[in-house]
C-alpha cells in the first residue's frame, strides 16, 4: 500500500485481505502477519482499525452483507402483488445475483468466505444469518408464493427457494469446470449474460412447474 493511503483505504484493504485469507485458509489458520502482508500494511493496523482479528472477521461479514444487499436489495416484506409482478421481481434479483457472482470484483472471495464460515459455524455466520439471510429468504419465499399460489412457509416452498439460489452459487464455484466444458477462458460480459439468461429461464420453468 502506498505511503499516501488514507485510513479508509487501509481499512478497506484489510477487509479485502480478510475475505480472501479467511475464505481460503479459515479463521484460525489466518495469521495477523499474513493478513497485514496481503493488505500491504503493518500488523498493528489490524488492532488500530478493528481491535483485533476477531473483529476483522465480523467486519468482513458486514462487508458481505453490504455487497449482497447492494445487489439483491435489503430484506423487506413484500406487499401483495399479482403473480406476474412477483415473478418479474424474482427474475430481476436472480439476474442481478448472476451478474454479481460471475463478474463482480471480489465475488470469488465473498463466496469462499461465506462457505468457510458455514463450515466453521463461527460468529460471522450468526451475523450473516440473523441480519440478512433468514429475512431475505423469507422475502423470496413470499414472492415465490405470490408467483405460484403456494404457502410461503410451506417446507417445499422453502426448499424450492434454496434450489433456485443454489444454481447461482454453482456457476461461481464451478467456474473452472464450466469454462473447460464450454471452451471459455473465463466469464466475460457476454458469457455472464448467457448464464444469467439461463438462470432466469430456469426460474420461470421452476415457478411454472410449482404453480
Amino acid at each position: 500500500m502506498s505511503d499516501d493511503s488514507t485510513p479508509r483505504d487501509t481499512r478497506a484493504a484489510l477487509i479485502a485481505a480478510g475475505l480472501h485469507q479467511f475464505g481460503r485458509d479459515g479463521f484460525a489458520a489466518s495469521s495477523t502477519r499474513a493478513l497485514a502482508a496481503r493488505a500491504g500494511t503493518n500488523v498493528a493496523s489490524i488492532a488500530y482499525h478493528f481491535g483485533g482479528k476477531e473483529a476483522l472477521r465480523l467486519a468482513c461479514a458486514e462487508e458481505v452483507l453490504d455487497r449482497i444487499a447492494a445487489v439483491a436489495g435489503p430484506p423487506q416484506e413484500p406487499a401483495p402483488m399479482p403473480a406476474g409482478q412477483a415473478t418479474a421481481r424474482l427474475a430481476a434479483m436472480m439476474r442481478a445475483l448472476a451478474m454479481f457472482l460471475t463478474r463482480a470484483p471480489g465475488a470469488a472471495d465473498i463466496v469462499s468466505f461465506v462457505l468457510r464460515e458455514m463450515a466453521e459455524e463461527g460468529p460471522a455466520l450468526d451475523l450473516l444469518y440473523d441480519r440478512f439471510f433468514v429475512h431475505k429468504h423469507r422475502e423470496l419465499c413470499a414472492l415465490t408464493a405470490m408467483a405460484t399460489g403456494r404457502d410461503p412457509e410451506d417446507e417445499d416452498t422453502r426448499l424450492l427457494v434454496f434450489s433456485i439460489l443454489g444454481q447461482a452459487i454453482y456457476f461461481r464455484l464451478g467456474q473452472p469446470l464450466i469454462c473447460r466444458r464450454m471452451g471459455w477462458t473465463g466469464y466475460d460480459e457476454a458469457q455472464a449474460r448467457a448464464i444469467a439468461d439461463r438462470m432466469v429461464a430456469n426460474l420461470h420453468a421452476i415457478l411454472q412447474a410449482a404453480a
